[in-house]
C-alpha cells in the first residue's frame, strides 16, 4: 500500500524502577556496518567515518569525551527468532552494570526483541465492518498502543476494527482515533507509519472525525539521534550520545534515510499528553510528567519549548525521563496513578511504553528462557483499575492493540 504524508496533525494531543531482570536489547548486525547516515544538522557537525567504525567498549567514565567511544559490548549476535530469552546476558553479567543509577538513564538497551523479519503477512479480513455512527456528536473513541515500525500489522488492526478501509483509508467517520506515541525503531518501516498516521489525520479531519497522535520516547530518540547525532550529553551516567542511543535502542537506518523535514516538524510538535472522554492519555508509564507543568497545556507548551531550543542536554533529559517505566506497577503503583490524575483530570490513565508481559510479570525473570509464548489479546488493566496499558509487545511477538474506549474489565 502506498501511503501520503500530509502535514495535519490535530491540536492537543511514586518513584520509578526497571526491576534488574528485565532482559536486554539484541544488537542488529547493521550497526556495526558503514552508513550512510544522514548527517546532523546544526553546530555540531559529525567528523567523518563516524557511522563506519568497529564497535569498541563503551567508557561510561571517559573524561573528557572519547570520540571513538562506542556503547556496544561485543560482537553483534543474531536476532532470537522464538520466545525464548535463551542466551541475553541479564543484568549483573559483562557489559552491563549489575545495578543502574537513580533515574535511569538510557545509554543501555532496554527490553528484549524478538524478530519477526524484516516483512510480516498480516492478512486483513475483507468483511471487517464500519463503525456504527452516532446520529449527532462525535464517534467513538479509540486509542493505539506502540507500533514500533509494525506497518502490515498496523493496517491489519486499524481494519479488523473498521478504522479504514481496504484501500487503507479512514472509514470511520466522526470517530476518534489517538496513537499513543512510538511509531519508528526495532520493526522494519517506521516512516511508513508517520505518513500513514498523517495521513489518516487529513482524511479524518475532513469527515468531521479525527486522527491524532502523543510523543513517544522513540521520537525523541529519533529527533535526538538526527539533530545532536554524536554530541555527547550529560547522561547522568558518564558519556552518551542520541546516535549510540538511537542505535542501542533498535533505530533503523533504513527510517533515518528516509527521513524528511516534514516529519521532523510533525514529530516535534506532538503533545505528550491529552485527556480525551475523562481518559488521560499518555505515553509512558512514569509521573515524570509532573516535572513539566501542572496542567495538561503546561506540558505540552514545556516540552515543545524544550525542543524548540535545540539544546542536547535539554533533550537527553527529557528523553531520558519519557523512558522511565513501570511507576503504576507495583506497590505504590495506584497511589502514582492518582497522583497524575488528581494534577491532570480524568478517571483514568491510558498508557504504551512498557509491554504488557513485563507488566503482567510473565516474562523477564531469570528463568525467563523456559516462558510460554507471549500471548496479548487484549489492554492490560491494572493499578486498582486506574491505569491501562496498551503496549502489546508487537516487537516481541504479541499483538498490536487498538481498542475502543471506555473498556469495562
Amino acid at each position: 500500500m502506498v501511503v501520503e504524508g500530509s502535514m495535519t496533525q490535530g491540536a492537543g494531543q511514586g518513584p520509578e524502577m526497571r526491576t534488574p531482570t528485565v532482559r536486554d536489547f539484541r544488537v542488529p548486525a547493521y550497526v556495526h556496518e558503514a552508513g550512510p547516515y544522514a548527517q546532523p544538522p546544526g553546530p555540531h557537525p559529525a567528523p567523518p567515518g563516524q557511522y563506519d567504525r568497529p564497535a569498541e567498549p563503551y567508557d561510561r567514565s571517559a573524561e573528557p569525551y572519547d570520540q571513538a567511544a562506542d556503547p556496544y559490548t561485543g560482537p553483534p549476535e543474531p536476532y532470537v527468532r522464538s520466545g525464548s530469552y535463551a542466551g541475553v546476558p541479564p543484568h549483573g553479567e559483562a557489559g552491563v552494570p549489575a545495578a543502574e543509577p537513580e533515574g535511569y538513564t538510557p545509554t543501555e538497551r532496554d527490553l528484549p526483541v524478538i524478530n519477526r523479519g524484516d516483512t510480516v503477512q498480516v492478512p486483513v479480513d475483507p468483511e471487517a465492518g464500519q463503525i456504527p455512527q452516532p446520529e449527532e456528536g462525535p464517534g467513538p473513541l479509540y486509542v493505539v498502543g506502540d507500533v514500533h515500525g509494525y506497518l502490515d500489522e498496523l493496517v491489519s488492526a486499524l481494519h479488523e476494527k473498521g478504522l479504514i478501509d481496504l484501500e487503507g483509508r479512514w472509514a470511520a467517520g466522526t470517530s476518534r482515533l489517538w496513537f499513543l506515541g512510538d511509531f519508528t525503531d526495532r520493526g522494519p518501516d517506521g516512516i511508513g507509519v508517520i505518513d500513514l498516521v498523517m495521513r489518516l489525520s487529513a482524511e479524518a479531519a475532513a469527515v468531521g472525525g479525527y486522527c491524532k497522535a502523543l510523543m513517544g520516547n522513540h521520537e525523541l530518540l529519533l529527533l535526538g539521534a538526527r539533530r545532536f547525532g554524536d554530541t555527547p550529553v550529560n547522561s547522568g551516567a558518564g558519556t552518551a550520545t542520541f546516535q549510540a542511543a538511537w542505535l542501542l535502542n533498535g533505530g533503523q537506518k533504513t527510517d533515518m534515510e528516509r527521513l524528511q523535514d516534514h516529519h521532523l516538524q510533525w514529530m516535534a510538535r506532538l503533545d505528550a499528553m491529552e485527556l480525551a472522554d475523562g481518559h488521560l492519555l499518555v505515553h509512558s508509564d512514569t509521573t515524570a510528567y509532573l516535572d513539566y507543568g501542572d496542567s495538561i497545556e503546561a506540558v505540552n507548551d514545556t516540552i515543545r519549548e524544550t525542543l524548540t531550543r535545540n539544546d542536547a542536554d535539554e533533550c537527553w533529559d527529557l528523553f531520558r525521563k519519557f523512558t522511565k517505566r513501570f511507576a503504576f506497577r507495583d506497590d505504590g503503583g495506584a497511589q502514582a496513578v492518582r497522583s497524575l490524575l488528581e494534577t491532570y483530570g480524568g478517571s483514568r490513565i491510558v498508557h504504551g511504553h512498557s509491554p504488557i508481559p513485563y507488566l503482567r510479570g510473565e516474562v523477564g525473570s531469570e528463568d525467563g528462557e523456559n516462558s510460554p509464548p507471549l500471548a496479548v489479546e487484549e489492554p492490560h488493566v491494572y493499578a486498582d483499575k486506574l491505569a491501562i496499558a496498551m503496549d502489546g509487545g508487537v516487537t516481541m511477538a504479541g499483538k498490536l492493540l487498538v481498542q475502543q474506549l471506555p473498556l469495562d474489565n
